[in-house]
Order: structure tokens, then sequence, then C-alpha cells
């Protein structure tokens, strides 16, 4: 592999693997809500939310991290304007203290925050507007969870997004530059030292999690109860049981961080914690795993693409898949061929997007983990049938001639063909 795309792919991983405190769609409104008062620079009387359908439904339902259990936009924009530290980003809402949370509960009763349905924007986006007297400031995030877009000042314009990225040509991470060859190519001559530290945090902090999803009572307790139900769990069980009960906690909102991927924790635990389960059993070495780890995430990145960071497709599967192709790499790694490997692994997403691919997201949630649970059984399942020859023929539904074009066809549906789905999940939501 050439060095610029080597690069290429080293900065993808690098942009991805973020560290974020709770589930991404509250903390991106607390971290504009906690940049929108630093702007403001003192405390505001009143603020507004405007925030697109898709960033409603992820937000709704889910507990909003270091809230003592509350939930919902307002709590994430008060929560990150009193207690908020805009300097973490993804991890706003690590200093919050019961004092914040005293004062947070005040403002929310006297109707401190109005929120509104933003239309005609992107599937991601979250505007917070702040006042004081005559005093006001906006700041706006689209596209992806810490990515400010605009800032607004008493009417002047402090940073406008679109305008750095014409300027920005040649960005350092390129997704569209790869693909299924690629990134196995990558996984295959990586200097592990290159992402060791990235790759590591991921499999520290979402096992972490997942360890409380298992010890506490998070969320549907998805992970727990898988686990009871057999006297000697088998190793499908573990991996299954450990990463819904990542998400278990998360969706709980245990104050935990987690490595996220494709702007998602549950994606972010879905990809390391089946990966790391299957290690565990078979003790692969340590180099091994970062590179299958770094495979799997990029591989879910490779599939997001097409698909976008938020739509009525569960990114679930998308990261289960390429949990179970990290974890494919693995126990081929020093036995087959890359080409054997390469089959394998193209293979085991064809089986599994085009088993699973299109299940609903219906926001952030309980139901996440058991979601999670589904894919990874699927994903499993897919890649014992590519280990054993077998695979989808094309022209059997969504599997085309080639898993690329697959990718392709699953992420249009995905992004293209859900968009009436998505909106309709959103309406109902509303009670529209």
């Amino acid at each position: 592999m050439d060095k610029k795309q080597y690069e290429n792919h080293r900065n993808i991983l690098i942009g991805e693997l973020k560290v974020a405190l709770g589930c991404t769609e509250p903390i991106a409104i607390a971290y504009a809500g906690a940049k929108a008062r630093e702007v403001l620079g003192v405390m505001p009387q009143s603020c507004a939310v405007r925030c697109s359908g898709n960033m409603v439904k992820n937000v709704k339902g889910v507990v909003v991290p270091n809230s003592n259990g509350l939930r919902g936009i307002a709590v994430a924009a008060v929560l990150g304007i009193v207690g908020g530290n805009p300097d973490l980003e993804l991890a706003v809402l690590e200093e919050v203290t019961d004092a914040h949370r005293k004062t947070v509960k005040k403002l929310l009763e006297e109707d401190f925050c109005d929120c509104i349905l933003a239309e005609g924007v992107e599937n991601l986006y979250v505007e917070v507007e702040v006042r004081a007297e005559d005093q006001s400031a906006s700041v706006e995030i689209q596209e992806y969870h810490s990515n400010i877009t605009r800032i607004v000042k008493n009417g002047t314009v402090l940073l406008q997004k679109e305008q750095e990225k014409k300027a920005d040509e040649g960005a350092p991470a390129d997704k569209s530059k790869i693909n299924l060859r690629s990134i196995l190519e990558f996984a295959d001559t990586l200097e592990v030292a290159d992402v060791e530290d990235v790759i590591s945090r991921q499999f520290d902090y979402n096992i972490s999690i997942s360890k409380e999803g298992l010890q506490g009572n998070w969320g549907v307790q998805a992970g727990k109860t898988l686990l009871s139900q057999e006297k000697e769990p088998s190793l499908r069980i573990r991996a299954r049981a450990a990463a819904a009960a990542g998400s278990d906690a998360r969706m709980g909102g245990c104050p935990l961080p987690v490595v996220i991927n494709s702007g998602s924790g549950n994606q972010g635990i879905t990809l390391a914690l089946p990966l790391h389960t299957y290690a565990e059993a078979y003790q692969f070495p340590m180099d091994i795993r970062i590179r299958a780890l770094a495979l799997a995430n990029l591989i879910a990145v490779h599939q997001k693409k097409y698909i976008g960071q938020l739509s009525a497709y569960c990114g679930a599967v998308s990261a289960a898949t390429a949990s179970a192709c990290g974890i494919a790499y693995m126990l081929m790694y020093k036995t087959h061929s890359r080409e054997e490997i390469y089959q394998v692994i193209g293979d085991t997403i064809t089986n599994s997007i085009c088993t699973i691919g299109g299940m609903v997201c219906d926001g952030a949630k309980s139901s996440c983990a058991t979601k999670i649970s589904a894919a990874v059984e699927t994903a499993l399942t897919s890649m014992e049938l590519a280990m054993e020859g077998h695979v989808f023929q094309p022209k059997e539904g969504l599997t085309m001639d080639h898993v690329e074009d697959t990718i392709c066809a699953v992420g249009r549906m995905g992004r293209q063909g859900m968009l009436g789905t998505d909106l309709e999940i959103i309406h109902i939501m509303l009670g529209k």
C-alpha cells in the first residue's frame, strides 16, 4: 500500500474513533449548548433549541448522562449550558455536579428552554441559541456530532464552516477512497504502533462499559438476561451479551465514556465487544486484535458512507457485520491466503446485510441493546456460512454481482429508500 493510501486509512480511523460520554445525539445538543454559553460569556436567561427530526428521534427516549435519569432535548441543552465544558467536545458533560443538576431542574421548571423542530435541514442538525438581556449567541452543528459549522454572537458571524470547507481541498481523510480490498491491505500492512493508542482505547473503554452493563441494572438488562439463559453460555451468546450489555448501560445513562464509530457509541461498542470476546476465547495476540479491530472499524465506515450517520437504517447492522469480518480475519489470519480471507469477509458482508439490512432505527433507547444482540447473531451466522463457502447469489434481492455493489445497493436502500420510513417514524414519535 502506498504511503498516501495508508495515511488516508489511518486518518479515517483516528477521526472516527472519538471518545463520547453518553448517547451522541443528546451529547451533540449539550455540546452546542455549552459552546453557546461560552460564546455569550454570561449565564443566559433563555435558550432555544432547533433540531432535525432525526435528532429528535434519537434524543427523545434516551437518558442524558450525568442528569440523574432525565431525558429529552431540553435536558441535554440546559445541562450543557449549566455544567458543560465545551473543550471536552463529546465528553462535554463529564464535569457536571449535583449543584449543576439542581440548577438544571429549576430552569426546566421555569420553561427556560424552547424546543423547535427544524425542517429542510441535514439529518444531523442542531442549533442552540442563548440570550441574556440584549446579548445573544448561537451555535450550529451539522453532518457529524462535534462539527460546529456556525457561531454567531450579537448578529456577527464568528465562524462559518462552509467557507472553510471550500478552502480545504485535499482533506486528509477521504472515505470515498477506501474499499474492501484496500481495508484488508491496510490491516495486513499496518504498523500497529500507528493506531495502537486509539484502538486500545476503544477496547478499554468499551469493555469497561460492557462490564458495567453486566454488573449493574441498566436498561432492559439484555446482556445479563442473555447470559442467564444458559448454565455455561456459548461463545456466541457471550459475544452477543457483551455487546448488548454495553448498550444497556449506555442507553440507561451510565456516565462511563465510550469510543464511537460513525458518530455512534452503540456502533463503537458493537464493533469492539464481539471481536474482543472471540479474541479472548482463542487467545489471539494483541497485534492481531488491533489489526482486526482496525479492519472492522473501517468496514463499518465503508458501509455507513453510503447510508449516512442518521437514518431509518439501524447502524447496529453495519457495526455487527463489520465486527464479524474482524473475527473472521483473526480466525483466518495465519492459516489462509489473503484472497481467501477477502472472499470470506466479502461473503460475510453479503450474507449479513442481505439478511437483516434495513432493521428500523426508531431512536436511541433501551431496545438498542436487543437490536444489537440480533444484529450480532445474524452477523456471526453470516460469517459461519461464508467460512463454509455459502453466500447469497447475485440477483437474489439486493445481492449484486460484487460485494462492493451489494454494499452500495443496501446503502442506497438505507439512505434513499427508507426516507419515507424515517419521516413516518418521526411523525409517529411526535404524535402527528
